[in-house]
């Protein structure tokens, strides 16, 4: 997995690119949990995500939580294949996916 991030004021932007997995995730986990110091609004921009699994599931989970106390998050550009692990998972009535 590649993360690009891009910060405007309060705003940050992480760009995920190939698979979100056990391997993986905690890169993610760490970039939220430090990396994003001030953000309000955080968007994970999916387009180049082929692939989520339980690990990745779990790190969106926690950030969601994390940012509910103190802005908003949502997920954009979705494929298919990552949508279906979210209806499957009950994710899509947890996140906000655009």
């Amino acid at each position: 997995m590649t993360m690009e991030i891009k910060r405007s004021g309060e705003a940050t932007v992480i760009e995920l690119a190939g698979r979100l997995d056990t391997t993986t995730a905690p890169a993610l986990d760490k970039t939220i949990g430090e990396d994003i110091e001030g953000t309000k609004h955080l968007v994970l921009d999916f387009k180049s995500l082929e692939y989520i699994s339980s690990a990745g599931l779990r790190v969106l989970l926690g950030a969601q939580k994390k940012m509910q106390k103190i802005g908003s998050m949502k997920v954009i550009n979705v494929c298919e294949a990552v949508m279906e692990v979210f209806e499957m998972t009950g994710f899509a009535d947890i996140l906000v996916i655009k």
